[in-house]
């Protein structure tokens, strides 16, 4: 938890809830990035979870973590640790499979999270199609989600901001990243034009496709402009 500031005189701190990839756990943006350094000085706390290989989905097969991260664990934070419950004080973000994940949890609360960063991913890495074409990750689409229907719930991130859209609710600003050079760049790319779509630019959406890979370099770097965006 960053340091409190003197413009914090409720005592409570703005939250980043920072979402991990795939291949990591809920040590790795401490261990490769500088991100305590860079919260600091603005007085955020920053909550990293654990969700293993979720997808942060309430899994048909496993935990529950999309309502681990969007319900239980908030309640359980803001209980231990002096932490704001405004939407105006909450940020969620993170990287490849948690850049999908806080796209995902951001678009179905927009009540909760007033701002959303996505970096080295798209608004959902996999569809369906590309789960069933594929052996592998056929076995892992059920694993996650077995036979549910997936259209208009949480997992359906590109509705949930059109709904978002045609019901009047406050979309959450939404920073976007990823390197000219990631494997998930067409998915970035997709998700670039989805947002582009909306006539007026609803969620302040910002798209930087800048030099870089799938690496911590990246996003040691852009997790510091998605600061500046917040």
């Amino acid at each position: 938890i960053g340091r409190e500031t003197a413009d914090n005189k409720s005592g409570k701190h703005p939250v980043l809830w920072l979402l991990h990839g795939m291949s990591d756990d809920e040590t790795i943006w401490q261990r490769r990035t500088s991100i305590e350094r860079y919260a600091a000085p603005l007085g955020l706390a920053v909550v990293m979870p654990a969700v293993q290989l979720s997808g942060y989905s309430d899994m048909a097969h496993g935990g529950k973590y999309y309502s681990f991260i969007s319900d239980e664990l908030p309640k359980v934070m803001r209980c231990f640790f002096p932490l704001s419950d405004k939407r105006e004080d909450n940020f969620i973000a993170g990287l490849s499979m948690g850049g999908a994940g806080c796209m995902k949890i951001g678009l179905a609360n927009p009540d909760k999270y007033s701002a959303i960063g996505c970096l080295s991913a798209g608004i959902t890495n996999h569809n369906k199609n590309e789960y069933i074409t594929n052996p592998g990750m056929n076995k892992r689409y059920n694993m996650l989600y077995g036979d549910r229907i997936l259209e208009g719930t949480e997992e359906d991130p590109e509705g949930n901001a059109r709904k978002i859209i045609n019901t009047g609710s406050i979309p959450p600003r939404i920073y976007h990243a990823c390197g000219d050079k990631d494997f998930l760049l067409d998915k970035a790319r997709y998700t670039r034009d989805f947002f582009n779509s909306f006539s007026g630019n609803p969620f302040g959406y910002i798209y930087e496709e800048d030099p870089g890979a799938h690496t911590w370099e990246f996003w040691d770097e852009h997790i510091q402009h998605f600061l500046r965006f917040i």
